[in-house]
């Protein structure tokens, strides 16, 4: 690699710290072709990315970061699975790490926030922003509904009694 592309890999890594909001650093040694491949197509499915590059690229793009605590992270075979989404990249990594032993998570970090393997897991756990959307959404409909139905009721039941009444005068 060349000085301009190893600048060009640092810059876009710095982009990708400054931008996301979480980054799982895992190790990969010993994944097929195909794993990681089905790693990376889930990976955009649910809107982030896997990038593996040179740690001590890695590192370079993480000075000046809030994500540079996870600079320590970085030995060994590493890849960096990045997601604007907070719970998105560690639901997928944990996940396909329960269906592949060779696939560790080390850490991640969210923001400034340092995360070890137990906190990207607790992630993981957590509902997307999409589902938190639906709920949000569903509560705010709830009272409608009730009212609605609230305010019907009367009216109804007043239906039946004419209805009886009338039944009751023909008979």
């Amino acid at each position: 690699m060349e000085r301009a592309e190893k600048r060009e890999v640092v810059s876009a890594l710095s982009d990708v710290f400054a931008k996301t909001g979480v980054v799982v650093v895992a190790h990969y040694a010993g994944l097929s072709v195909s794993q990681m491949t089905k790693l990376r197509s889930d990976m955009r499915e649910a809107g982030g990315a896997v990038k593996v590059a040179k740690n001590r690229l890695v590192k370079l793009a993480l000075d000046g970061t809030d994500a540079q605590g996870i600079s320590d992270l970085m030995t060994g075979p590493t890849c960096l699975a990045y997601s604007e989404d907070p719970v998105a990249a560690p639901k997928v990594a944990v996940k396909f790490a329960k269906g592949n032993d060779k696939f560790v998570i080390l850490g991640g970090a969210m923001g400034a926030t340092v995360l070890d393997a137990k906190a990207v897991g607790s992630l993981a756990e957590l509902p997307s922003l999409d589902e938190l959307r639906g709920k949000l959404v569903g509560l705010l409909q709830a009272p409608a509904g009730k009212i609605a139905r609230t305010v019907s009721a009367p009216a109804a039941q007043l239906a039946r009694v004419f209805g009886a009444y009338g039944s009751k005068d023909a008979a």
